[in-house]
């Protein structure tokens, strides 16, 4: 049995997709960009208050937040306030302490991993946003 299963809590898949697409700075707008041309804003903030989504548009979204389809499966709200609580408020709240630590074996390389994908993605937004600022000038000139 994994950290991530949950037999009898109540899942919220939607909110777990927007809980990792805040803690990755990923905007709804980018999301909607990179789940292809019928996405729009309103539709993945739409998708965010379902409990359940579809396979297939779960694989897809865990695929570009690059987490595994799992995690947004099967965290609970009960999980996801502890791990944002160990993750982010450790200064502020004082040593929390953890039963099960996990030791990187190597910090470093994971950081410059993570650096990398975070530079990926934002190289891929900014192609998204040229090539829809260049369709809209097509637009205009059509006009």
């Amino acid at each position: 049995m994994s950290h991530f299963d949950t037999p009898d809590k109540k899942i919220h898949q939607g909110r777990n997709i927007k809980r990792f697409r805040e803690m990755l700075g990923i905007k709804q707008e980018a999301l909607a960009i990179e789940l292809g041309e019928d996405w729009t804003q309103k539709r993945v903030s739409l998708m965010e208050q379902r409990e359940t989504i579809e396979n297939n548009i779960l694989a897809q979204v865990a695929q570009i937040l690059n987490v595994p389809v799992e995690a947004i499966e099967n965290l609970d709200d009960e999980q996801a306030v502890n791990i944002i609580a160990n993750t982010f408020n450790i200064e502020k709240d004082g040593y929390i302490g953890n039963l099960n630590p996990v030791f990187n074996i190597n910090p470093l390389e994971e950081i410059k991993q993570l650096h990398e994908e975070k530079i990926a993605l934002y190289e891929r937004m900014l192609k998204e946003k040229e090539d829809m600022m260049n369709r809209l000038e097509q637009l205009i000139l059509k006009k």
